[in-house]
């Protein structure tokens, strides 16, 4: 196996040359699944399907609600899960690109797929396991956790002595995870963790999708553009700063920026600009907010941004960078105080309702929040 090649791509090869052998020698626990179903019984909630995002050999299917469709990388699994689930519709997918319609599922059962995720690109799977839920809809993660004495908290790493030889895995600390989910736009709803592994923690988590956007964030960003928080037409949109009238994506477009109008995801891949908000909650206007609420959204970029370290960040809005901040006096341009480390950025909040700035005066901004990263 080549040292240079993709680890996650790796992994699955792996689970295709060993399937069944992975199915004789691993012996599952379906009591969480068991559990999953009974709480999406017992709570309404959207219409769709429920999808089984790495599915191995299809051991929960039978636990997990009639509708649910087995989903893997390997194909090698996924020719095991007649054996346990007959009938069950299949399909082969890449957890960073899921095939699903938009709002497509109720709820999603992710039992220990994306720990072979390296965690820098957990965020955009992320978001698109947002995108194909409804909103209200469930997903139950499970990822693994660092504790003292034993593993480290990794983007990805292979396991020493895996008798799966080949396999990559991520750790995570609790914080960054919590950072990282309410980014994707989901909200915790019950969270435990148990003991797995040579100093290995398994964490559960069980979460709603929420009424917001998620965050378009990875390695090797140039820029990471903050927006207060999202409004309900951009949530419902499903694109940041979407309603007809505001100027970010005419300022993003006529800076050169963005070759796309309203793609975020366009805006990350090839322009290299991420894209989040200093709060998560959807409102009708920014001055629905909290004070509280922008200082602790500032704790959340502080982390996200000294592990993914954007070139430098550019917040859209004085007025909530003086809240979160409690700098009263804080100007637009660059700032004196960081994001993790990263260079600061303030713009005006382009908002259509904000008369005192034009898309001429974003373009400015965004060119100079670009030179600042360079010089960083």
């Amino acid at each position: 196996m080549s040292g240079h090649e993709d680890p996650h791509l790796r992994t699955i090869r792996v689970y295709e040359d060993r399937g069944p052998e992975w199915e004789e020698r691993r012996r599952p626990r379906t009591d969480e699944a068991v559990t999953f179903t009974e709480q999406l019984a017992a709570e309404p909630g959207p219409a769709g399907s429920v999808v089984d995002l790495g599915c191995g050999p299809g051991w929960h299917l039978p636990v997990l609600p009639p509708d649910t469709i087995a989903a893997d990388a390997a194909r090698s699994m996924l020719d095991l899960v007649p054996g346990h689930a007959p009938g069950t519709p299949r399909v082969q997918l890449d957890l960073r690109a899921l095939p699903f319609a938009r709002h497509s599922l109720r709820a999603a059962w992710v039992n220990k797929s994306v720990v072979h995720l390296d965690r820098r690109v957990v965020p955009l799977a992320l978001w698109d396991l947002h995108r194909s839920l409804a909103v209200g809809g469930t997903a139950c993660v499970g990822v693994f956790g660092a504790t003292d004495g034993g593993a480290e908290a990794t983007d990805h790493d292979e396991w020493v002595d895996d008798d799966f030889a080949g396999r990559s895995f991520s750790h995570w600390t609790g914080d960054l995870l919590r950072t990282v989910v309410e980014g994707a736009g989901f909200d915790t709803i019950a969270a435990a963790e148990r003991p797995e592994s040579d100093g290995v923690t398994f964490h559960r988590l069980t979460l709603r999708r929420a009424r917001t956007l998620a965050d378009t964030v990875a390695a090797d960003m140039r820029l990471l553009l903050v927006g207060l928080n999202p409004s309900l037409y951009a949530a419902d949109a499903g694109v940041g700063f979407a309603r007809p009238g505001n100027r970010a994506w005419p300022a993003l477009l006529a800076s050169g920026i963005a070759r796309t109008d309203r793609d975020p995801l366009d805006l990350l891949r090839h322009g290299r600009v991420g894209m989040t908000d200093l709060v998560k909650r959807a409102t009708a206007r920014a001055d629905e907010l909290q004070p509280g609420e922008f200082r602790a959204g500032l704790d959340r970029l502080e982390q996200l941004c000294a592990w993914l370290r954007p070139a430098s960040v550019c917040v859209l809005g004085i007025t909530g960078w003086r809240q979160a901040t409690g700098d009263r006096r804080a100007g637009v341009g660059p700032q004196d105080r960081t994001l993790g480390g990263r260079p600061v950025h303030v713009a005006p909040n382009p908002s259509g309702l904000n008369a005192h700035t034009s898309v001429e005066d974003l373009v400015d901004h965004l060119q100079a929040a670009l030179r600042l990263g360079d010089r960083a």
